[in-house]
Protein backbone atom coordinates (compact mmCIF):
# COMPACT_ATOMS: atom_id res chain seq x y z
CA UNK A 1 0.00 0.00 0.00
CA UNK A 2 1.37 3.34 -1.10
CA UNK A 3 2.50 5.51 1.60
CA UNK A 4 0.86 9.26 2.37
CA UNK A 5 3.94 11.16 1.09
CA UNK A 6 3.48 8.83 -2.64
CA UNK A 7 0.02 9.43 -2.88
CA UNK A 8 0.77 13.35 -1.94
CA UNK A 9 3.53 13.83 -4.95
CA UNK A 10 1.51 11.86 -7.50
CA UNK A 11 -1.90 13.68 -6.82
CA UNK A 12 -0.07 16.45 -7.91
CA UNK A 13 -1.72 16.30 -11.22
CA UNK A 14 0.21 16.63 -14.95
CA UNK A 15 -0.61 19.20 -17.55
CA UNK A 16 -2.72 16.95 -19.37
CA UNK A 17 -4.42 15.78 -16.47
CA UNK A 18 -5.20 18.86 -14.96
CA UNK A 19 -6.35 19.68 -18.90
CA UNK A 20 -8.73 16.47 -18.48
CA UNK A 21 -9.77 17.02 -14.18
CA UNK A 22 -10.11 15.07 -11.98
CA UNK A 23 -12.75 14.73 -8.67
CA UNK A 24 -10.53 13.43 -6.38
CA UNK A 25 -6.88 13.46 -7.24
CA UNK A 26 -5.26 11.74 -3.97
CA UNK A 27 -8.18 9.10 -4.51
CA UNK A 28 -7.06 8.66 -7.83
CA UNK A 29 -3.35 8.80 -7.39
CA UNK A 30 -3.91 6.14 -4.43
CA UNK A 31 -5.74 3.60 -6.70
CA UNK A 32 -3.16 4.34 -9.47
CA UNK A 33 -0.16 3.48 -7.09
CA UNK A 34 -2.05 0.63 -5.37
CA UNK A 35 -2.92 -1.02 -9.24
CA UNK A 36 1.20 -0.25 -9.83
CA UNK A 37 2.39 -2.07 -7.00
CA UNK A 38 0.50 -5.40 -7.42
CA UNK A 39 1.31 -5.31 -10.80
CA UNK A 40 5.26 -4.99 -9.33
CA UNK A 41 4.47 -7.49 -7.22
CA UNK A 42 2.52 -10.13 -9.32
CA UNK A 43 3.16 -9.82 -13.35
CA UNK A 44 -0.17 -11.74 -13.91
CA UNK A 45 -1.78 -9.16 -11.86
CA UNK A 46 -2.87 -6.61 -14.53
CA UNK A 47 -5.80 -8.44 -16.94
CA UNK A 48 -4.97 -8.74 -20.23
CA UNK A 49 -1.38 -8.27 -20.50
CA UNK A 50 1.36 -10.48 -20.57
CA UNK A 51 5.04 -10.28 -20.88
CA UNK A 52 7.16 -12.36 -22.80
CA UNK A 53 10.06 -12.66 -21.60
CA UNK A 54 13.26 -14.01 -24.16
CA UNK A 55 16.73 -14.98 -24.17
CA UNK A 56 19.05 -14.69 -26.91
CA UNK A 57 18.36 -18.30 -27.63
CA UNK A 58 14.76 -17.78 -27.87
CA UNK A 59 15.57 -15.23 -30.96
CA UNK A 60 15.06 -16.08 -35.02
CA UNK A 61 18.65 -16.58 -36.35
CA UNK A 62 19.86 -14.48 -38.70
CA UNK A 63 19.28 -14.37 -42.79
CA UNK A 64 22.43 -15.47 -44.76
Amino acid sequence: MPDDEQVAKRADLLPEEKKAGSDDPEAQAEAILEESEERTVSRDASPGTHLEHRTSEDTTPPVE
